[in-house]
């Protein structure tokens, strides 16, 4: 049996996947299966595949699509190693990524479930690398988690399948923060560890989850049914709603922004901007693009030059 389960979910990426898988084959660590989970795409996904000849390669089909959670539970339920690596398929791996990750999740105690890893965020279209994350916590993240998100997306993420089945894999109901969300459930019950260094690009494009505003906003509502007794998480929350409410405005829906602004209201009555934002909304388009194009203006200066 493979020590490692690579889990590759995809949806009409075929431009893309070809190098996420390259960059699993080209591992310094080689005790690996890779399971490409083809969420009901209709480009030529299945041809790709088939151009690369490594028995290492499982290709399984959704007959229709069901979401990325659905897709890499998929691969879960399909894997044979005792770790599970999950790859997104428009990232791509350094070479010595699960080398690196092996190394400290073999020295590690039991209840350590999970070992991530810095990353550069790379800008898709031009190649420039726009951020970088470094990892900072390791240990019991229970009440970070629900703070904030230190560990990031899922293609940094070596487990333990066993923790997994323990706590669930992928909640298929959220159509956002399906990670967030696992991480959480994974910090009640074991500990993180990490690796300070970027192991990956993660590239950022247009047509990224975190893009689509209504999948954000829906997912906010599920997670809020979760984990909503946590203030620290309504707080986190409500920044959340704000960035929605103020690029649904900028997008003329202002119906559905001046809800979202109101939802961070509720959920952080004690923040400022939410209410600046909000009173823009209400007095009209023009007045919020005046505001926001004068950033000299001592309103635009204390508000709005974060957004």
């Amino acid at each position: 049996m493979p020590s490692v389960s690579v889990v590759i979910p995809t949806f009409n990426r075929a431009e893309l996947l070809p190098a996420a898988i390259r960059s699993v084959l080209n591992q310094t660590f080689q005790d690996f299966e890779i399971l490409i989970v083809d969420d009901g795409s209709s480009d030529t996904t299945p041809d790709i595949v088939k151009t690369f000849d490594d028995k290492r390669i499982h290709y399984i089909r959704h007959a229709v699509p069901r979401g990325g959670a659905a897709a890499r539970n998929t691969g879960i339920a399909h894997s044979r190693g005792e770790y599970v690596a999950f790859l997104d398929d428009d990232d791509e791996w350094y070479p010595h990524k699960l080398a690196r990750q092996m190394e400290v999740m073999r020295k590690s105690e039991p209840e350590v479930a999970a070992v991530y890893s810095g990353y550069f965020v790379v800008e898709r279209a031009t190649g420039r690398v726009c951020g970088r994350m470094t990892p900072k916590s390791k240990g019991d993240l229970s009440s970070e988690l629900l703070a904030t998100n230190p560990i990031g997306g899922t293609s940094c993420m070596l487990v333990r399948k066993d923790s997994l089945e323990k706590v669930g894999c992928f909640d298929e109901n959220l159509p956002s923060f399906q990670d967030r969300d696992l991480w959480i459930r994974l910090s009640r019950e074991f500990r993180f560890d990490y690796i300070e260094e970027p192991l990956l690009n993660y590239y950022v494009h247009p047509n990224k989850v975190w893009t689509n505003l209504d999948a954000l906003l829906q997912g906010l509502e599920i997670m809020l049914g979760k984990y909503g007794s946590s203030v620290a998480f309504r707080k986190a929350s409500s920044d959340r709603y704000l960035f929605c409410g103020i690029k649904l405005c900028e997008a003329n829906q202002f119906d559905k922004g001046r809800r979202a602004l109101r939802r961070a209201i509720v959920l952080n009555p004690y923040a400022v901007k939410p209410y600046c934002y909000l009173l823009l909304a209400l007095l009209g388009p023009r007045t919020m693009a005046t505001v926001r194009s004068r950033k000299a203006s001592v309103f635009g200066r204390l508000w709005l030059t974060n957004s």
